[in-house]
């Protein structure tokens, strides 16, 4: 290979036009020497310029996966805590419609979270903000504990295991739940705060481990990127709590529940067919990750026994759409057949999927980088405060060091 190669060569090689080429040298990115041979050219280090080049590939190949991946498909990341298979979710290997037959959200933790020991809530007294019981009470109280908390950083998984107990155990405070001695379960201490039996605590929990970690969700995205910046455990848990708040992920099931109430007060006939003659699709059926139907909905429903016109409604939407309910339909139909508080379907997704959030965040922290893709910017054209040295419009070396010398003299 020579050493030394024309300004056409070096152009044709990067791409560019000549301009573009006195820009790279202005900026050192190019040694450059007279031409023996014709005092009046130029010729090019030629491995400065097959630097550049590869360079530019690099450039190439991460821009259009940053492109595929979060402006085309979805982002990838490497998790050993939630996989689907088989039409269903495992966690850590276990399968979790089978664990809802019997586990507890302690269980489940202890699982999702690779604990060495049997994970526990921590029953303290938790310093909850506000009088009144529900969302506002949990995201402030986070919130608090957030603007103080200490960085993940430098910490064993048992003391964050510790403390990850704790600000589940605050959660279900916020939504209700009763600290008693007869109460020593999550359920059970929401079946407390909620005015319900035995049997109402068993839905409780099964419905519980069913909803504890559903893989790489909006929401556990959004706490592996807090977490990723060494942000404190409230922080991370609030980060992913706020954007499963949404009516398109875990709030899903309030707008469910609307429908529930439109459907006593005008009956399922006339609501079913106001929503197909309307195409307005109807919330809580269908699911992109299960096409067969949501596992998770089919174990809960199989043991729910909602109000009559409740199932009359599910069994038309099912038999005309053809769409099966998914665990938005299921958690609203428990909290309808309970005579739950307004947001206590949500109280128990938040409280449940807690688990699982903090499985996320700790697993991250493990991962030691941030997370940080890259934007595609798609706005106005740059100012161009220096025309002189800005690509494609450069001037060659020597009116460069000219224009220079000029301004130096101005000022």
């Amino acid at each position: 290979m020579r050493n030394w190669i024309t300004l056409t060569e070096a152009a044709r090689q990067l791409g560019v036009r000549a301009q573009t080429v006195y820009a790279y040298v202005s900026r050192g990115n190019i040694a450059v020497m007279p031409d023996p041979h014709d005092p009046r050219k130029s010729l090019y280090r030629a491995e400065d310029v097959a630097g550049l080049c590869r360079k530019k590939q690099v450039g190439r190949k991460r821009e259009a996966l940053a492109a595929g991946t979060i402006f085309g498909a979805e982002p990838c990341i490497y998790s050993s805590i939630t996989a689907f298979a088989k039409g269903r979710p495992y966690y850590r290997g276990r399968d979790s419609i089978r664990l809802a037959e019997t586990a507890t959200l302690e269980d489940v933790a202890t699982i999702l979270w690779n604990a060495s020991a049997p994970v526990s809530f921590d029953s303290v007294d938790m310093p909850l903000q506000g009088d009144e019981r529900g969302r506002q009470c949990a995201f402030t109280s986070l919130a608090a504990l957030a603007a103080s908390g200490h960085s993940t950083l430098g910490r064993t998984d048992g003391a964050l295991h510790v403390e990850a107990g704790r600000l589940v155990a605050l959660i279900a405070q916020a939504f209700g739940a009763r600290r008693d001695a007869s109460a020593p379960l999550t359920h059970e201490r929401l079946a407390l705060g909620w005015g319900q039996d035995r049997d109402g605590a068993e839905l409780i929990r099964r419905a519980m481990v069913l909803v504890a970690d559903h893989e790489i969700t909006s929401s556990a995205f959004a706490a592996r990127i807090t977490a990723s910046t060494g942000a404190s455990l409230p922080g991370c848990l609030l980060t992913g709590l706020a954007t499963l708040s949404g009516p398109l992920h875990g709030d899903a099931s309030g707008r469910v529940r609307a429908v529930f109430d439109d459907v006593r007060r005008l009956g399922a006939e006339h609501v079913v067919a106001h929503h197909l003659q309307s195409a307005i699709p109807l919330p809580g059926f269908g699911h992109h990750l299960y096409p067969d139907g949501d596992p998770r909905a089919s174990a809960l429903l199989d043991v729910l026994n909602p109000p009559q016109e409740l199932t009359s409604f599910i069994n038309q939407v099912v038999a005309l759409t053809g769409l099966k309910p998914n665990i938005d339909v299921a958690l609203a139909a428990l909290a309808a057949q309970l005579e739950l508080p307004r947001d206590a379907s949500f109280g128990l997704f938040a409280t449940a999927r807690s688990v699982g959030l903090l499985a996320h965040c700790i697993e991250q922290l493990r991962v030691g980088k941030v997370i940080r893709p890259r934007g595609r910017y798609t706005g106005h054209a740059l100012e161009d405060e220096n025309p002189a040295e800005d690509d494609g419009k450069t001037l060659d070396p020597i009116t460069l060091d000219k224009n220079r010398l000029f301004k130096a003299v101005e000022s």
